[in-house]
């Protein structure tokens, strides 16, 4: 799965880097959080966590023209049909193998798919040797990013849902909401878990966002055919586990010396 990530920079960052033609990103939203976003909604977020606003890219007819639009959505999918925004706290990741056989997936795959921004993503790895003081397999973030340190894109989907408990001219009435699809993690990184977020080339990001692209075949075949072998990984402080941490420290490397049971992805070896 992928329950968190690092999205180290400003909206206005990404209009150039993404060819952002409609930047959105300032307009109300609607939030599912009961207390205010920290950081604040729009600012750089090194533990983006599910049921923050993130900034998402996405493509929508306006005058019968499409346009790439920048706007902040919040993590975690509410179906169209769901009766309240529950299902924002489980939904937050969709799996590529069975996108069109979920009702709350199916029709976003073909008509509301987006690109998540990242700067990378964490992970947690159970240790084969060590164990917690529950007696549980002591866990160890990784941090993970492109290897040429280019911007992530994630393949997600977007859906809406009214508030029927509010008027039309409330602006609360709508909340936005999306998904990060995963799929099985590539070699190397299945060290570490055994899923990863979907990351899509530069080339693929206008084909992903296309309305035009609607047939479900199509779709599998973007997913499946990206590369392998394009990230780095290694590992983080604990702190990333507690979602009030914040801060560039949360994505800096922890000595060899710290690591105990830990596994290394690249070569397998178990640090003791």
């Amino acid at each position: 799965m992928c329950g968190r990530y690092a999205a180290s920079f400003h909206p206005e960052d990404l209009v150039e880097r993404m060819e952002i033609e409609a930047d959105r990103s300032r307009e109300h939203t609607r939030s599912v959080l009961s207390r205010p976003q920290e950081p604040p909604v729009g600012a750089p977020d090194y533990n983006m966590a599910p049921t923050k606003e993130a900034p998402v890219v996405l493509t929508r007819n306006v005058d019968d023209a499409p346009v790439r639009q920048l706007r902040m959505l919040t993590w975690g999918l509410v179906p169209a049909w769901a009766k309240d925004t529950k299902t924002a706290y489980r939904m937050i990741n969709a799996r590529a193998e069975t996108l069109f056989d979920k009702g709350a997936y199916a029709k976003a795959a073909s008509a509301r798919r987006c690109l998540v921004p990242a700067t990378g993503w964490y992970e947690w790895q159970a240790s084969p040797t060590q164990t917690d003081a529950k007696g549980k397999p002591r866990k160890q973030p990784f941090f993970t990013r492109r290897a040429d340190e280019d911007l992530l894109a994630f393949a997600g989907l977007y859906e809406f849902w009214r508030d029927r408990a509010l008027p039309d001219d409330d602006p609360d009435a709508w909340l936005v909401s999306f998904t990060i699809i995963t799929t099985a993690a590539e070699p190397g990184l299945d060290r570490i878990h055994d899923r990863q977020p979907v990351v899509l080339d530069r080339g693929d990001w206008a084909t992903w966002l296309d309305p035009e692209l609607t047939d479900p075949d199509d779709v599998r075949r973007v997913l499946t055919s990206q590369p392998t072998g394009r990230f780095e990984a290694w590992p983080v402080s604990t702190a990333v586990s507690s979602s009030r941490s914040n801060g560039p420290g949360l994505i800096e490397p922890v000595p060899r010396s710290e690591l105990h049971g830990v596994v290394d992805p690249q070569t397998g070896e178990i640090l003791e």
